[in-house]
Order: C-alpha cells, then structure tokens, then sequence
C-alpha cells in the first residue's frame, strides 16, 4: 500500500504510441503492470474514448461505436520512480512518454487542469473534480447540444454532480442545469 506522501507523487502521464494501436499497447501495460506486481505504484492506463453515433449519408442509424479521443496517446496514473518508468517507456508499442526531453530525464506530468477535461469526456468525475468548482466560476460547456456555450456558476449540488449555470441565449440570461462532466472552468 503506497504512503500518503507517495500517493502525493501519483501524477498523470501521456504515454505514445502508434495510432490504431492504442487498445493493444494499453492491454500490454495492464499485463505488465499484474505481472510484475506494479499496481501499488501505476493505477490507471487510459485510452481516451467516447461513444459516438455512426452516420450514414450523414443520419443516424442507431449505431454505436467507440471513438479514440486522442489517437496515438494513452493516459497513465501512476508514481514515477526508476522501476515503473522503465517499465512503461519499455512496453511493446510504446513509442516514448510525452514531457521527456531524453538522456535519461523523467517526463513532466500534466496538470490537473489538462487531465480534467480528458477524465470529463469519459465520464470520469470524482469529488476532488467537483471541489474545484465555486459559484461564480466562468464555465464552457464542453458536451451536449450547449457545447461552446459559456457561461457562470450560479449554484451547486455537490452531492449529485450537477450545477446552475447562467447562459445567454439571444440577449435573455437563462439558467441550465449540467453536469460537472458538461463544463471546464475557463
């Protein structure tokens, strides 16, 4: 069980590879990760995808499929340390780890602020997402049919996820109700 300054060092990192490879490459981290007894300091591979409509002749056929959000790039949760970069940066089709400049440099994790919005189009929200958030925060609808719409945070319920946000529609403030997984501060 990692301590609590360890878990303080868990940071989110961009793992790439060739594109269309994605699924296969984070399959082979997960294997890794279980064989080599790793999940204590690498908690989480991601493939960044999202269920899309398929279209024909530009409608609808009440068809699904998966769409790789950012091809070419996995997500990793993990503990930088010696072993787990290692590890990772030597797994079958992983082509290098974003943020390493070479010669033996450990790569820079990314930021709260840019892992959220990917973690948000998967539907990924958690309670230290939500405690971000304060009324009176300028949002960006990032999904739906508001997506592009700004707006502020008028009220929250932190116990369902969702919040008030005040948008203009042609000249009139009107509040909408969103999920937290629908906005990113701006």
């Amino acid at each position: 069980m990692p301590s609590q300054s360890q878990l303080a060092e868990k940071h989110w990192y961009i793992v790439t590879t060739y594109s269309q490879h994605e699924n296969k490459v984070a399959s082979n981290l997960k294997k890794r990760i279980q064989t080599m007894r790793l999940d204590d300091r690498i908690f989480q591979v991601l493939v960044a995808e999202q269920e899309v409509p398929v279209l024909k002749d530009g409608l609808p056929t009440g068809k699904t499929k998966m769409k790789n959000l950012y091809p070419g790039y996995i997500f990793i949760e993990m503990i930088m340390d010696n072993e787990t970069w290692y590890i990772v940066r030597n797994t079958p089709g992983v082509t290098g780890i974003a943020g390493s400049a070479g010669g033996g440099q450990k790569p820079t994790p990314l930021s709260r602020e840019e892992m959220e919005p990917v973690l948000k189009r998967m539907g990924m929200i958690d309670a230290s997402m939500i405690a971000e958030y304060n009324v009176g925060d300028s949002v960006k609808v990032i999904s739906g049919h508001l997506e592009g719409a700004e707006g502020k945070i008028v009220s929250i319920n932190k116990e369902t996820g969702e919040c008030r946000v005040e948008i203009v529609f042609f000249g009139k403030v009107t509040p909408i109700d969103l999920e937290f997984s629908e906005i990113e501060k701006i």
